[in-house]
């Protein structure tokens, strides 16, 4: 057997089986890695327990020059959480996959520059991005936030 024809069939199998191991992922798990906002200031991770994503803040940018690691929760509504850190912290919760509509749904989304829970949906668009949406009980009023995968 020909020298080249046993590598290019290697190679051939081998290529194959990376493309179809990366075409495996279930679909309500496409949300799960690390996320940046359009704006470059924040990356989130999203990740699955049992069955439902959560999202934590793993790094961000601020303007007052002080390192990530400094800053806590000092506008939540509750006490007892202002000395939390936030890096690393929880800020997305609860999201539950929905196949009829592609989407996560059923959870919340914290923002913790104004110490607010606000209700969330996500949907990955057709290019890829995923699309954040807080709201407060009525989906048609809020606010969308663009992130790409990182």
């Amino acid at each position: 057997m020909n020298i080249k024809f046993v590598f290019i069939l290697f190679a051939f199998v081998f290529f194959n089986t990376i493309n179809l191991s990366a075409n495996t992922t279930p679909p309500e798990e496409q949300i799960c890695g690390k996320w940046e906002s359009s704006e470059k200031n924040l990356i989130v991770q999203v990740y699955k327990t049992e069955n439902k994503f959560n999202g934590k803040l793993i790094w961000y940018t601020d303007t007052g020059g002080k390192p990530m690691d400094y800053w806590t929760d000092r506008r939540n509504p509750n006490p007892a959480l202002r000395s939390r850190k936030i890096l690393g912290m929880s800020v997305l919760q609860d999201m539950v996959y929905k196949p009829a509509t592609n989407s996560w749904e059923d959870g919340t989304i914290y923002e913790s520059k104004y110490g607010r829970q606000w209700n969330a949906s996500i949907y990955i668009d057709k290019n890829g991005a995923l699309k954040v949406k807080g709201y407060w009980h009525i989906k048609l009023i809020g606010r969308t936030m663009t992130f790409t995968r990182v």
